[in-house]
């Protein structure tokens, strides 16, 4: 449970086994943007133990890089606000990324994204201020069940394309004969951490993804034996990436001091970065709904007493997560939210210890100064990734519908079935259509944000006259 705390050795395996889930994704969005990998692993480390404190270490979340902000990034670099206030030297490096030649944005580009990034902390606290003064259950009203469980689906199912492309083998490995190690790795992790989760006990039931991650890695390991370099499912990081800001560690070396720029303040970044919090604060909700369940559901299991009534805390969770934005903001790093991924992993395992995500912060900040550490890691093969995806994935959307069955929604209410409804076909839909961001009017709507402000706007529409209508059944029944 969040307050209890497991021996020294489990606490570390249980660590690093949610460092390993965070950081595919956590990467992946500091490879799309251009931010710097060190600087973005070791910013959701300390955002993550700064986010433990900030709640009072009652909610056990970790905060990672969200790909909501993608194309916001990705459309003030291309801005002429950003632009003409490049030096001559950081414009070049930055049409050099433009153009796919490098992959890491100037440092200088990356400070005026920094300023946006810190802005749209203040639209998480002021939501999470907003809960504090008026409750829980106002935001019910705007983020019933229906919405959340059904924002919880999308986030599942909308990665479902990513967990199945990084499982399965790519054409060039079709063509060359190599294809089969990879659906041999990748279903072998799959299966592997799933009999893990059913079948074993005590201490080993709650590491199967860091136990299905090691079965693949070395299989893959014996593939590679056996069938040479050319069978090779183990990856390697351009050290582009990992260069530090000084001049005297670089990643040539065992240390590599991140890369640390300071925001520079810029209005086109705010205008580009901080509405997208808004998109991020239903995704957050979500995630606390999921919490609710599952630790009362641990709760109960051992005879705990106490009431857990997560969702009370969801507005020191927006609070929390708006600080984190500033945080990694200040240090370089993109801008986040906590981990449906890291949720899952708890869901599966039931361990929802506060300490254990402490710790996973602690060791991500010790990882970024490591370059062979983040290169270790970084090594894991795609197919093993892919493989724990499949399973952590189809978990956030299964907790969707769990947030539905346990808080009793209407399956057979015309009104619940159209929110329901539109949000599941416009997310997925957005996703697989469009990329992720939905054309509209002119602008990219992220898909899932899309999908939760249309379903919130549908979901208050279709409650005009509730409260009538539930005065006439009240008084039907007394009749």
């Amino acid at each position: 449970l969040p307050e209890e705390r497991p021996p020294v050795w489990k606490l570390f395996l249980y660590a690093v086994q949610q460092v390993i889930v965070m950081f595919p994704a956590t990467v992946l969005v500091a490879l799309i943007t251009g931010f710097q990998v060190s600087t973005t692993v070791f910013a959701s480390g300390l955002a993550t133990v700064c986010f433990i404190f900030i709640t009072g270490k009652k909610v056990p979340l970790y905060y990672g890089s969200s790909f909501a902000y993608l194309t916001a990034v990705a459309s003030l670099m291309s801005t002429e606000a950003i632009m003409a206030k490049l030096s001559p030297a950081a414009l070049a490096q930055l049409e050099l990324w433009q153009s796919g030649a490098i992959s890491v944005l100037p440092p200088e580009a990356i400070s005026y994204a920094q300023f946006g990034i810190i802005m749209s902390g203040f639209v998480s606290i002021a939501a999470g201020l907003l809960i504090k003064f008026f409750g829980v259950k106002a935001v019910e009203k705007i983020l019933p069940p229906s919405i959340t469980g059904s924002i919880a689906m999308i986030i599942g199912l909308t990665l479902a394309g990513n967990a199945l492309s990084d499982a399965a083998p790519n054409m060039a490995q079709m063509q060359a004969g190599t294809g089969w190690a990879v659906w041999v790795v990748s279903l072998a992790t799959l299966l592997s951490t799933v009999l893990f989760s059913r079948y074993l006990k005590g201490i080993w039931g709650q590491l199967p993804l860091l136990l299905g991650a090691a079965v693949g890695c070395v299989l893959a390991g014996i593939i590679l034996g056996i069938g040479g370099e050319e069978y090779s499912l183990f990856r390697t990081i351009d050290k582009s990436l990992l260069l530090s800001a000084s001049p005297a560690h670089t990643a040539n070396g065992i240390i590599a001091v991140p890369a640390f720029t300071f925001p520079k303040a810029s209005a086109a970044a705010v205008v580009a970065i901080m509405p997208i919090a808004i998109a991020t604060i239903p995704e957050s909700t979500a995630h606390m709904y999921q919490l609710d369940i599952y630790v009362k559901d641990v709760a109960d299991k051992k005879g705990k007493k106490m009431k857990y009534n997560m969702i009370n805390k969801l507005w020191i969770n927006l609070v929390g997560d708006g600080v984190c934005d500033m945080i990694s903001g200040v240090v370089g790093g993109p801008a986040g939210t906590n981990y449906g991924e890291n949720i899952s992993t708890m869901a599966i395992t039931k361990v929802f210890s506060t300490s254990v995500l402490l710790l996973a912060g602690i060791l991500a900040m010790v990882i970024s100064f490591f370059t062979p550490l983040i290169q270790g890691i970084y090594a894991i093969p795609l197919a093993v990734i892919g493989g724990l995806e499949i399973y952590l994935f189809g978990a956030i959307a299964a907790q969707g519908i769990a947030i539905m069955i346990d808080k009793k929604v209407d399956m057979f209410s015309a009104k619940n079935i159209a929110v329901i409804a539109s949000i599941m076909v416009i997310g997925i839909g957005g996703n697989y259509a469009f990329g992720g961001n939905i054309p509209f009017f002119g602008l990219d709507v992220p898909c899932i944000a899309g999908a939760a402000i249309f379903g919130i706007f549908l979901n208050l529409i279709l409650s005009i006259g509730d409260k009538s209508r539930k005065a006439k059944k009240e008084k039907a029944v007394e009749a």
